[in-house]
């Protein structure tokens, strides 16, 4: 499996993470690190993931991705395990709505530790470690390009991602490390239980989106696992959406 391709993933135990996953091993011979931080969710899908593929190797790493040094020593260990890694993701994330004088301080910092400040820490970790070149991919999110109400403190953490994206897709292009991302719109996963099981608050997200329907987890994992692929090789600098038509289109 030496020329298997490696893959970090950081909060791969969520619901868009653990199809990811399923998707990469599925896809042939691949080596996983699997961080997050619940060491019982890791088990489980690494046991999952095991019996989809014997042949995946494939590691669990509790980290929280808000500490840097943390993130540091993931990635270090999975060189330490791998060697040379091709393809790295970011899906920690949260969902605060409120409007920005409703929100605290302390709501605030936390929206952008989880979702800015990991997504920083796992590219700078990921920089120093795909020598060879490969992919990373971070997660932001519609409301990052259509105006949603009481979305202020997620959008101002996601823009923050945006302008990773295009500023280290700028910097590491010579180093032939292509940076992107995906923003989806509303999707049916665990982090998202609290809005997808009011039928009222389903019914009008639904109605939001022009494709008429709220997103899978595996609608997401798809482009994810097609921008890791090591034969996704032209594609740098995007901030993809994959929201139902909801941020560009607007149905009948």
């Amino acid at each position: 499996m030496s020329d298997a391709p490696a893959y970090v993933i950081v909060g791969a135990s969520g619901g868009i993470g653990s199809d990811l996953c399923r998707r990469l091993v599925s896809r042939g011979p691949c080596k996983i690190v699997l961080a997050a931080r619940d060491p019982n969710k890791l088990e489980r899908l690494a046991d999952e993931l095991r019996a989809i593929n014997g042949d995946a190797e494939i590691v669990t790493r509790v980290t929280d991705a808000t500490d840097s040094g943390a993130v540091d020593a993931l990635f270090a260990a999975a060189s330490a395990t791998f060697g040379t890694i091709h393809g790295v993701t970011n899906l920690c994330g949260s969902i605060l709505l409120k409007p920005a004088h409703l929100t605290s301080d302390k709501e605030f910092g936390d929206t952008l530790a989880v979702n800015l400040l990991t997504a920083f820490h796992v590219l700078r970790a990921a920089a120093k470690a795909l020598t060879g070149g490969g992919s990373v991919v971070l997660m932001s999110t519609v409301a990052t390009k259509i105006g949603l109400a009481n979305h202020e403190a997620i959008a101002a953490a996601k823009g923050g991602i945006n302008g990773l994206v295009i500023s280290a897709a700028a910097t590491y292009a010579a180093r032939n490390i292509r940076v992107n991302a995906v923003a989806p719109g509303l999707v049916r996963t665990p982090l998202a239980e609290r809005l997808t099981s009011s039928e009222a608050t389903l019914k009008a997200s639904t109605a939001m989106h022009p494709l008429g329907r709220i997103g899978e987890p595996g609608d997401v994992a798809s482009v994810l696992a097609w921008l890791l692929d090591p034969a996704t090789t032209w594609v740098t600098g995007q901030v993809l959406s994959v929201d139902g038509g909801l941020s560009s289109v607007r149905a009948k």
